[in-house]
């Protein structure tokens, strides 16, 4: 979700309990949070220090640890007034003290991970989810457990397990987010089991890592939950959730669903209509922000496989492509969506097959203008004779929503980009915008796992008011954090 968004979300949230709770009763809670009335919340919902920068967490769920292969760890950077310092690198893994469990092969440890203030003490918590976790004798059941922040940053010291998987092969933990669905002012977790359930646990959260309630909400539709964004698409000030989504029966037809936020929780789900009153096209991976600046959220979703049946009906779909759905006060307006590819007008490059063009999408301002602009993933794309290099492309936003016009293409060719184009290295796998020094600008973290015989590295870029530029960027890798880097896949993923 767009962090600027959640800030706006939560405080809005939090300002109505507050309120709606004056004459309610005051109850000790064990953390110092009243009973009956909403938790404070961290300014940022990706700060763990408290220090007023966001800071940013790269999962590497393919790493071994310990010997173990695929144990996973995520690493941890923290921002300041300069930007990204990797001199401030953590690394946490289940052998490190405090963190629930044993590093084991095949854990996936940051399969997937979410940023927010759990326990409503002003700093934001980091939640890793370990989908191949086994719980006890239930194979890959996974599990989600938090990290908590603190004036010093993240601690592994209370670090404690908040679900684990009911089922073999339920793999909770492969995708997890967080937002306020209730609108009660305390953040909630969410996360997808068994790849057709959503699990809710409703905060505010004990130190023990309990939640006030959890919830399952499973798709009557048999729908497989591909990936999850939350953020406010009908401008009610209340945490949404949308998926891309497909059938287990007809597995290329995917398209986009949603659950609005109430005070009674996520209701739903809605599949967003195209013009032809069928369901609109979606793809495997999305993101929300608000693209028009018209204060109500809008989907971005990418879909980077192509050579379905059902791109007979979408040649757009020719290399990826991605759909921009503008949001409204009653959601996500499908018959006023707009869809790109590399053949659209003013985006870099041309639409080949194996692109994967929308592999990866996130939604932020880059150049401070007051739009929220789109970073989108590229990894296939070949050039100069390579094959699978990569490269990133970013599209403006406008009052009229998302635009080719202004599109910009980065890659480690890229004049000031550190680093050369090799066959292979998926640059763009996964990309972030972040603005790690509160300029109002969000950074650029590209993902290339497949760099150094897939070691992976992270390249970081400033942003200027012009947009993302290639000069002062700089990469690390498992040297800067010293882990294993034997295909670890560093920068496969960021959340």
């Amino acid at each position: 979700m767009n962090r600027r968004a959640l800030r706006w979300n939560l405080g809005i949230a939090t300002a109505l309990a507050v309120s709606s709770a004056m004459t309610a009763p005051v109850i000790a809670h064990a953390q110092g949070i009243a009973i009956g009335r909403a938790a404070p919340v961290a300014e940022l919902p990706d700060d763990f220090n408290g220090d007023g920068y966001s800071d940013v967490v790269v999962p590497v769920p393919s790493a071994t640890v310990g010997g173990k292969a695929k144990a996973g760890y995520v690493a941890v950077m923290y921002g300041s007034p300069t930007g990204l310092k990797a001199s401030t690198k953590q690394v946490f893994h289940q052998d490190s003290a405090g963190i629930p469990g044993v590093a084991e092969a095949g854990d996936a440890y940051g399969s997937s991970v979410t940023t927010g203030d759990l326990d409503g003490d002003g700093y934001a918590d980091l939640v890793v989810g370990a989908s191949g976790e086994d719980g006890g004798t239930v194979t890959d059941a996974g599990s989600l457990a938090v990290i908590w922040g603190g004036v010093k940053g993240l601690s592994g010291s209370g670090s404690v397990t908040l679900a684990l998987g009911d089922g073999a092969y339920d793999r909770l933990g492969r995708t997890v987010r967080a937002g306020d669905f209730d609108g009660d002012g305390a953040l909630d977790v969410v996360g997808v089991e068994n790849y057709l359930n959503l699990r809710v646990l409703s905060g505010p959260f004990g130190p023990d890592g309990s939640a006030r309630s959890t919830v399952r909400i499973t798709d009557t539709e048999d729908m497989r939950l591909l990936d999850l964004a939350t953020g406010d698409i009908n401008g009610d000030g209340v945490t949404d959730l949308a998926a891309v989504v497909n059938s287990v029966d007809e597995y290329d037809w995917r398209h986009i669903r949603y659950w609005t936020g109430t005070k009674a929780g996520l209701t739903g789900p809605v599949s967003v209509k195209a013009a032809n009153g069928r369901r609109l096209q979606g793809g495997e991976s999305l993101d929300i922000g608000d693209v028009n600046n018209d204060g109500i959220e809008d989907i971005v979703v990418g879909r980077a496989v192509d050579g379905y049946d059902s791109d007979v009906e979408i040649p757009t779909a020719n290399g990826g492509m991605i759909t921009y759905v503008p949001g409204s006060r009653s959601g996500p307006v499908g018959t006023r969506a707009k869809v790109f590819n590399q053949d659209s007008v003013g985006i870099p490059g041309v639409a080949e097959n194996n692109d994967a063009f929308g592999e990866s999408v996130q939604v932020a301002d880059i150049d401070g203008d007051g739009y929220e602009d789109v970073s989108i993933g590229v990894p296939g794309e070949d050039f100069d004779g390579r094959s699978q290099a990569g490269s990133v492309v970013t599209l403006r936003g406008t009052a009229f929503g998302l635009t080719g016009t202004g599109a910009k293409s980065y890659s480690q060719d890229t004049t000031g980009v550190p680093g050369v184009a090799e066959n292979n290295d998926r640059f763009g796998t996964a990309a972030e915008l972040v603005d790690t020094n509160a300029d109002g600008r969000a950074e650029l973290i590209v993902g290339a796992p497949g760099e150094n015989a897939d070691a992976g590295s992270v390249w970081v870029f400033k942003s200027t008011s012009s947009g993302v530029t290639p000069t002062g960027s700089f990469t690390f890798g498992a040297g800067t954090l010293g882990t294993v880097p034997t295909r670890a896949q560093l920068g496969s993923t960021f959340n």
